[in-house]
């Protein structure tokens, strides 16, 4: 019964959440796993992600690395592929097996050149090469993550020079609507303005168009 309420609450949500919590699939199966990767990939969320103005604020070019950060479904992965090319790399960073798997398939079926890294991460670290990213990526994965200040702050060596972390998810409160799952344990923006202040980094932009979620970028501090 508990695993049956799992999965509808996770096929109810509308939130795209890749994951690296340490429990977040352990009541769930390879079919189950499935199943919600299968709906975080639906169409319908184009609606309130808008993923070409989240690429287009980016402005990844050929020949960049770029870390899907919790790489879930690979939503955002496979734009990466196409934005950077085979010139650049992807790293596909997921504490499930099952998900990389599901990404890498669904990146076999784009029928195009691609450089990835597949990456199984610690929940205490993504486990990224020592400078080799222009952009770590996170979507509706921060919430996730235990003592963030700690695990971003590891995450200062893996950055190239320029480098950035950009972080999307879901507004706590009447923004995000029904997602479909209890919003208490979500954390604000201004939460994690600070916990990557304190992390050694600085806001450097915001994006607003996003309806039902926040995006910040930030930079080393010096």
């Amino acid at each position: 019964m508990r695993r049956t309420i799992v999965l509808l609450a996770a096929l109810c949500a509308l939130a795209a959440a890749p994951i690296l919590a340490k429990d977040q699939h352990k009541h769930r199966g390879p079919d189950d796993i499935k199943q919600y990767l299968e709906h975080l990939d639906r169409a319908e969320r184009d609606q309130y992600q808008k993923p070409r103005d989240v690429m287009d604020a980016l402005n990844l070019k050929p020949g960049m690395t770029v870390a899907d950060l919790g790489s879930g479904s690979g939503y955002f992965t496979r734009r990466f592929v196409e934005a950077v090319t085979e010139t650049g790399t992807v790293y596909a960073v997921d504490v499930e097996p099952e998900m990389l798997a599901y990404v890498k398939d669904s990146i076999v079926h784009m029928h195009i050149p691609y450089t990835v890294e597949f990456i199984l991460a610690r929940p205490d670290s993504p486990k990224l090469p020592l400078d080799s990213v222009d952009l770590v990526f996170v979507c509706n994965t921060a919430h996730h993550l235990e003592e963030r200040s700690k695990y971003f702050r590891g995450l200062r060596s893996s950055l190239k020079s320029g480098g950035r972390i950009s972080i999307i998810d879901f507004y706590p409160d009447e923004r995000s609507g029904d997602l479909g799952f209890p919003k208490h344990h979500l954390v604000s923006r201004d939460t994690v303005i600070k916990e990557l202040t304190d992390a050694g980094y600085k806001l450097e932009r915001e994006h607003s168009f996003l309806p039902r979620q926040y995006f910040l970028e930030f930079v080393p501090g010096q």
